[in-house]
């Protein structure tokens, strides 16, 4: 006669797994960073080309409103462009006004405005009401952030700085083609378009 068994309800103890999921969860918020509001938000057109801008040795241009804001990729090429500038337009920038600007997203005021615009926070700067960096033929000074920040990308990195123009969706062909007048003139003939995804119709 065969004897059964007796089947006894089976628990696993789920501590040690809860454990391990509040150090996962703790590990990523402690090493996470905020993202920084753009400067300058764009509505971009659509494409449906996916090629991804490089991670270095790359420069910027957001077009929007009629303003235009400048952007640099690398902590050590922003500083020797702040340097370069400040020499062109007679601004001595601190050490400390440095680092800084080497972690701010796009700037958009003139040299002259840009000690005040370091010395804001975070969430001020995005809400200071940046007039954009001036682009008329008087006083050209995107023409110089990009002639300087090419200078500083090849001392440092020793390659040429590529360019991207991020530019509004609705934002007027005049102002776009202004800018690409501006790298023109620096026989900048190849720069990048950026554009968002649209999904493709088959």
């Amino acid at each position: 006669m065969a004897v059964k068994t007796q089947k006894k309800a089976t628990s696993i103890d789920m501590t040690a797994m809860c454990d391990v999921a509040f150090l996962l969860l703790t590990f990523f918020i402690l090493t996470a960073t905020a993202k920084i509001p753009e400067a300058l938000p764009v509505d971009t057109p659509q494409s449906t080309v996916q090629t991804k801008l490089p991670e270095t040795d790359l420069a910027t241009l957001t077009i929007g409103k009629g303003k235009v804001f400048f952007d640099l990729k690398g902590r050590e090429v922003r500083k020797r462009t702040l340097e370069l500038m400040g020499q062109k337009y007679g601004v001595e920038f601190t050490e400390d006004e440095k680092s800084k600007f080497s972690l701010m997203e796009g700037i958009g005021v003139p040299v002259g405005n840009l000690k005040q615009l370091i010395a804001m926070k975070t969430a001020e700067r995005s809400k200071a009401g940046q007039p954009g960096v001036p682009k008329d033929s008087l006083d050209n000074q995107l023409a110089e952030w990009v002639q300087n920040a090419r200078i500083a990308n090849i001392e440092l990195n020793d390659k040429e700085l590529q360019i991207a123009i991020k530019g509004d969706a609705k934002e007027e062909y005049p102002s776009i083609r202004k800018v690409m007048d501006i790298l023109q003139d620096q026989k900048i003939n190849s720069f990048s378009l950026v554009t968002g995804l649209r999904g493709k119709n088959f």
